[in-house]
């Protein structure tokens, strides 16, 4: 058994993962599309976009899609658990971008450096980087 994320996105799903292969995350893998080779199309709107992708890195995994009944992200993140430092704070940095920090990057009661945000698309990532690592 293996637990992975799946994103929803109404629209941007190709954004999206274009903006995490641009912070260095990965790269996509896998991708389907509506209405492309022989993939069904429940709505028109939705042709031509993301169906379903696969997305990974290094030590990461994720699916994600466009979908026209996708709720708004909230409840869940994705915890990115960090070994350098100066890796952490140019990550946070760059998923950064036209979101929102909701815990600063810091060293936190537990002892390490920990940071929480919300990036452009409404996704969570929590970074942390264990005390002693630098």
């Amino acid at each position: 058994m293996q637990l992975s994320n799946y994103l929803f996105f109404t629209t941007t799903c190709d954004e999206a993962l274009d903006f995490y292969a641009r912070c260095g995350l990965g790269h996509v893998v896998e991708v389907l599309r509506y209405g492309v080779d022989g993939m069904p199309v429940k709505n028109e709107a939705l042709r031509g976009k993301v169906m379903h992708a696969k997305f990974q890195g290094p030590g990461l995994l994720f699916y994600a899609s466009d979908n026209d009944d996708a709720e708004p992200m909230r409840g869940s993140a994705h915890l990115l658990a960090m070994d350098n430092r100066d890796a952490t704070n140019k990550l946070f940095q760059a998923l950064g971008v036209g979101g929102t920090v909701t815990t600063p990057l810091g060293i936190q009661a537990w002892g390490d450096y920990y940071g929480k945000l919300t990036d452009r698309f409404g996704v969570q990532w929590m970074l942390n980087c264990a005390k002693g690592d630098g």
